[in-house]
């Protein structure tokens, strides 16, 4: 038995081992250690890829392959990773305290399972195969909990069916025009492919994709779906289950087709070819959903909308198609993983211990939970993209990308969305943490211990790795060498470029080194005089507990004149259309089947499978 073999099967007896345990109080820890154990094969693999699996099913004269490359075990390093953490965050008090903890240990075991099936995928039938396992079993870590999560998901369901339907057919134009689903006889057809299959095959199989990645227009699911998964398994989500959708375009788009195929496929009447379409969407998905997420008042929502702008940013590096532009993509998935997933576990900790998300109702946290403002002010500072965490880094390279390939536009764009990103960040943090202490709180304490020290994890591999990026970098160069592009030379510290480098050694050092500076003023200066919130005055009238002199509520409200004239006129139009589409979509599909009966669907399959046959 090889490792991936091995891999794949310890993965499947952890969703055994999570189905018979999952009810146990250590139900946690145990996934914990399946995780960890998962994760040391996947190291294992280091310098064994690509690997091939042993085990291959024959269907319809097409042989079903799993072969992990480089691309797929960067992934993999990332979603088993996502997996551990949500795992250690469950394994204590907030596991105990669930109603449904073994569905939600094995839905998390599940998602792993499915995602490292689609991530080893050797053919496009099995990376269909594993694409329909990783919807439904996404489906199922949203679902659970019922109420608005159940119609959260089921909205999520008619998106990814369709999207399900367009890859399908993609996969049946590959098939009639080169008569085989393997990638090598793809490929190598691909220059005898007119550009009017090109263009179906770039619509098809990116709008199918795009869906899951959360792309605009295909966006209007992921917010409210991810916002109601319940707990850790919401941080597993956000961090990594959209990303199956951008490692999907890379592997199907950008390496076999190439950017220089799309760049000739010109679009009539327009400026715009399909390489520019791609990269424009990418670019509207980074600033749009940013600026949707100011607007949101739950904490959650404020996140999972930025989940789906930080995905924009993601494709946009990695449509640059350069080595820098593919590496910073690349490791803004990892780094967005890191600080995404810290900051939805923070947040679930406030939730546990106040029993809210809603921004209007907290603040003053600071004083009470200090350990999880620690972890989300980090994890803020990656989402922003500011140093010394290691957002910065990975969109400093997208940024550098930009510049060097003459692209001042899409520069603008990705500079809008991190001022977006910045203002969102700060109105999280200031209402929840910062600001009046509301009476309510006054006795609540600090998260426990399972729940503190996997989100201060977290955030500390994202200050390490923007600290010392050349142990991402080293990550990064398996996938981006899979893909076909060359490493971008590096060091522990950042990157090595002829026109302009990076040395985060340097820039943490500097900004340590000021940050001590004002520390040392700080307590060298005069003495402070601590005073309660409550023994105070505004304006020459003493305040009390009944007097709210901290205003969380409409908190931008100079930038929401400007924006939200445009907002409400022209994008919440587009998606209220949109959501109306879908709405009627779905009774159709709903009728038919309440109208239908089970012989003619059986009729119907048995049709298709003698067309497929013949």
């Amino acid at each position: 038995m090889n490792l991936l073999n091995l891999l794949l099967l310890l993965s499947l007896l952890t969703v055994v081992l999570l189905y018979w345990q999952g009810k146990q109080r250590y139900a946690g820890w145990l996934g914990v250690m399946a995780y960890a154990i998962q994760l040391s094969v996947l190291i294992a693999l280091w310098d064994k890829m690509p690997i091939a699996s042993s085990f291959s099913i024959t269907v319809l004269d097409n042989v079903l392959r799993w072969e992990m490359t480089g691309l797929g075990w960067f992934f993999a390093i990332i979603t088993v990773g996502a997996a551990l953490f949500s795992s250690w965050f469950t394994a204590g008090e907030w596991g105990a305290a669930q109603k449904d903890i073994r569905l939600q240990h094995v839905a998390l075991a599940v998602n792993v399972l499915a995602m490292l099936i689609l991530l080893s995928s050797g053919d496009f039938l099995s990376l269909f195969i594993g694409w329909e396992l990783v919807s439904w079993a996404s489906y199922l870590i949203m679902t659970h909990p019922g109420g608005k999560a159940a119609d959260a998901a089921f909205r999520y369901l008619i998106y990814a069916m369709s999207g399900a339907m367009a890859i399908l057919a993609g996969l049946i134009l590959i098939y009639v025009q080169v008569g085989s689903l393997e990638y090598a006889v793809f490929w190598n057809a691909l220059p005898n492919l007119s550009k009017s299959v090109l263009w179906a095959l770039v619509l098809l199989l990116g709008g199918g994709f795009s869906v899951k990645m959360a792309i605009m227009p295909f966006h209007l699911w992921q917010a409210d779906a991810y916002a109601e998964t319940p707990g850790a398994n919401a941080a597993f989500v956000s961090a990594i289950a959209a990303r199956m959708g951008l490692f999907a375009l890379a592997l199907i788009l950008l390496k076999p087709i190439g950017v220089d195929r799309l760049i000739g496929m010109e679009i009539p009447f327009t400026f715009l070819d399909a390489h520019g379409l791609l990269i424009w969407l990418a670019a509207l998905t980074a600033i749009i959903p940013t600026y949707i997420a100011l607007q949101q008042s739950d904490a959650r929502l404020l996140l999972a909308w930025h989940g789906i702008g930080q995905g924009g940013l993601m494709l946009l590096g990695i449509l640059i198609a350069t080595p820098m532009g593919v590496a910073g993509g690349l490791m803004h998935v990892f780094n967005y993983a890191t600080y995404q997933a810290a900051l939805f576990l923070a947040v679930t900790a406030v939730m546990y211990r106040t029993g809210t998300t809603d921004l209007d109702r907290l603040g003053g946290l600071i004083v009470k939970m200090p350990l999880t403002y620690v972890a989300m002010l980090m994890g803020i500072i990656g989402l922003a993209g500011l140093p010394p965490m290691n957002g910065f880094v990975s969109k400093w390279l997208m940024y550098k990308a930009l510049l060097d390939e003459e692209m001042p536009l899409l520069l603008i764009a990705a500079s809008i969305s991190t001022l977006g990103t910045i203002l969102s960040v700060y109105k999280l943090i200031h209402n929840v943490f910062l600001g009046q202490l509301r009476k309510e709180h006054y006795e609540i304490k600090e998260a426990p211990w399972t729940m503190t020290v996997p989100m201060l994890a977290l955030a500390s591999i994202g200050f390490i790795t923007g600290f010392m990026p050349g142990l991402v970098l080293e990550l990064v160069d398996k996938a981006q060498i899979a893909l076909g592009f060359a490493a971008v030379p590096h060091h522990l510290g950042g990157v090595i470029w002829p026109n302009g480098g990076l040395n985060m050694l340097w820039v943490t050092g500097i900004f340590l080194y000021g940050v001590g500076i004002g520390a040392i003023i700080f307590f060298l200066g005069n003495r402070r005089f601590i005073t309660h919130q409550w023994d105070n005055y505004a304006g020459g009238h003493f305040l009390s507990s009944d007097i709210r002199y901290n205003y969380t509520h409409n908190f931008y409200p100079g930038v929401m004149r400007v924006i939200g004239p445009w907002f409400r006129g022209s994008i919440v139009h587009l998606e209220q259309g949109l959501t109306n589409l879908a709405q009627v979509l779905a009774s159709v599909f709903h009728s038919f089947y309440r109208l239908s009966y089970t012989p003619f669907y059986l009729l119907v399959v048995t049709v298709f499978a003698l067309a497929w046959m013949v």
